[in-house]
């Protein structure tokens, strides 16, 4: 294995073996007590024999290659935001959970699940997460994930209507809608049957899938008008153009202000679950989770919602397999929300863990 190295512009930043071990235990007593380390304690905490002063100008090479600082004058040292992803990125080793949490997650969340709403799944999961984590468990479904069993609609003004879904676990939800101008009630009963004939047992996306298969059939089908209502919509009910927003669960956020006492930060948080809770932030939430497989750590102002609070995201995506064997989709994110000295160790498997156990189980419902 070669050495790792920090990468600052186009100069790689060698590190021997004293500065990574020196820079390994200033992060790892970061993440542990959330303090800064001195070079006393440092030159203790060796595996090798060096004295303070030594260690101090091993401290000052780290300081300028932009990896650790001094919060305070004549204090010791803890890592920058840079420095932490150079340790994720180079000497984190991932464990793996314990039996025991692995029972605890499990047993929870399929709990939650069994023929209860996905809803009260997602809602555990983030539970979930918040408590083993001590930070903020999040879940995010990016439309609903409402398998179909029947649509039906209710016209309350001459271009306003109810579209009342029912899914196969018994979850009702209720959408409002504009109508075409001109439907009549009869239209509006031959949609409904044309669309029950065709979306038992699938999503909302996978219903507009499958309809713009059928596009010859659905034209013969219905006439124009008809033929509008369900284009329409079904693209706006799943999300297609924007119409059904993203849902969002947060689970222990007050777990984010345990010894936070001042007043500025106070409210960095506070404006990070404003941004959270936006629409345009639960978008950008959910697109960190699906441009790569598995895991990703987001540390600071790595990413906009977090550039001011100074806050740590780990999110790995779910998935829900698509009726008739097609690829798996994936539909949402899981992760947790913590300080920079989130225990990435811990809570990555946690969270991957967590999010597999969520494909599982919507994929079975």
């Amino acid at each position: 294995m070669t050495d790792p190295m920090p990468l600052f512009g186009d100069r790689p930043q060698p590190l021997d073996a004293r500065s990574r071990e020196i820079f390994r235990l200033i992060v790892e007593s970061y993440l542990d007590q959330g303090e800064p380390v001195g070079s006393r304690m440092l030159s203790k905490l060796l595996t090798t024999s060096l004295s303070p002063a030594s260690v101090r100008n091993v401290m000052s090479d780290l300081e300028s290659l932009g990896l650790i600082y001094s919060p305070h004058v004549s204090a010791g040292r803890m890592p920058t935001e840079l420095g932490l992803r150079f340790f994720v990125d180079a000497f984190l080793e991932v464990g793996d959970l314990g039996s025991s949490e692995r029972e605890e997650i499990e047993e929870k969340v399929r709990m939650a699940g069994d023929g209860r709403p996905v809803d009260a799944l997602l809602t555990e999961a983030s539970q979930l997460l918040s408590g083993l984590s001590r930070g903020a468990g999040i879940v995010l479904a990016a439309t609903s994930n409402l398998r179909l069993k029947h649509i039906e609609f209710i016209r309350l003004e001459p271009t306003r209507a109810l579209a009342v879904l029912v899914g196969t676990d018994g979850e009702v939800e209720n959408r409002l809608f504009d109508l075409p101008a001109g439907v009549t009630h009869s239209q509006l009963t031959e949609a409904g049957n044309f669309l029950n004939a065709h979306v038992a047992g699938r999503t909302l996306r996978e219903a507009r899938a499958r309809l713009d298969a059928l596009k010859s059939e659905t034209n013969a089908a219905l006439d124009v008008l008809s033929r509008q209502l369900v284009e329409q919509g079904l693209a706006v009910w799943s999300g297609a153009e924007g119409g059904q927003p993203a849902r969002l669960i947060v689970r222990g956020r007050a777990n984010l202000l345990e010894n936070v006492t001042a007043a500025e930060d106070i409210e960095r948080l506070r404006m990070l679950f404003d941004d959270l809770e936006t629409k345009s932030g639960m978008i950008e939430l959910l697109g960190l989770a699906e441009k790569g497989d598995g895991v990703r750590i987001f540390i600071g102002k790595e990413n906009n919602l977090f550039s001011l609070s100074g806050s740590s995201l780990v999110v790995a995506p779910y998935e829900r397999a698509s009726v008739g064997g097609g690829p798996e989709q994936i539909i949402g994110a899981v992760g947790v929300i913590g300080p920079t000295r989130l225990n990435y160790r811990r809570i990555v498997p946690m969270v991957d863990y967590t999010a597999r156990l969520v494909s599982r189980l919507l994929s079975r419902s």
